[in-house]
């Protein structure tokens, strides 16, 4: 299978698995990205069976209202029943690196705000050690060369993604060659940083579980 034919089917595969648990009041959390993009395509074959959804950016709002899927500011929202979600590295820990589309603060709390976080991947995210892909960290625009000085200090190499500004108006430091050892901390220690809104580890509140398109079909992974 191609890979964009492993997206379709996990998005398939996440409306299957939340699909019994659905009433007409439930509103869903959605994430953003390629992954989540074909969540959406598949959760709108089934827009009756549930109220509205949450979006974790812009885009991902304006393709639910493409469908035809009312979406809710998170303020005025019930709890959401599941977020839904793409990753770009996951380990055996459910432990995720996200942001890759510059979206991981609203990512984050509306993740925070549900009551299961369903993560959709192929297996080439999954890795051993988190840290090949760059950390994202979103950083208020005028203390982003502060934060890079300090994210150095915690051995990574901090590189400015020129040109994109956050839905929430800051700006991207790409952080390579990061050791993650130990998710949870490190996810702290950068939080702790003045100027950080937040960084794109999710270990502190992990996936549920994991649906891994392979070429032997999707498969379902928990801790």
């Amino acid at each position: 299978m191609t890979q964009d034919a492993l997206k379709q089917a996990v998005g398939q595969a996440a409306v299957d698995y939340i699909l019994p648990h659905l009433e007409d009041h439930s509103i869903i959390g959605v994430g953003t990205g390629s992954t989540a993009n074909c969540f959406v395509d598949a959760l709108a074959k089934v827009k009756h069976k549930f109220d509205g959804a949450v979006a974790s950016s812009d885009a991902t709002a304006q393709r639910l209202k493409d469908h035809g899927i009312p979406v809710y500011d998170l303020n005025v929202a019930s709890e959401l029943e599941f977020y839904i979600d793409g990753a770009d590295e996951t380990n055996d820990q459910l432990q995720l690196i996200k942001g890759g589309g510059a979206a991981l603060t609203r990512e984050k709390i509306v993740a925070a705000c549900a009551k299961q976080f369903v993560c959709i991947c192929d297996d080439s995210k999954w890795v051993d050690t988190l840290g090949g892909f760059p950390l994202p960290v979103e950083v208020i625009p005028m203390a982003r060369s502060y934060v890079a000085r300090e994210l150095v200090k915690l051995g990574g190499d901090p590189v400015y993604r020129q040109g994109v500004v956050t839905d929430n108006g800051n700006v991207i430091l790409d952080v390579h060659n990061m050791n993650i050892g130990s998710a949870i901390e490190l996810e702290q220690r950068i939080n702790d940083i003045v100027g950080v809104v937040t960084n794109g580890l999710f270990a502190c509140r992990p996936a549920d579980v994991l649906l891994m398109g392979t070429k032997d079909g999707v498969k379902t992974v928990r801790v």
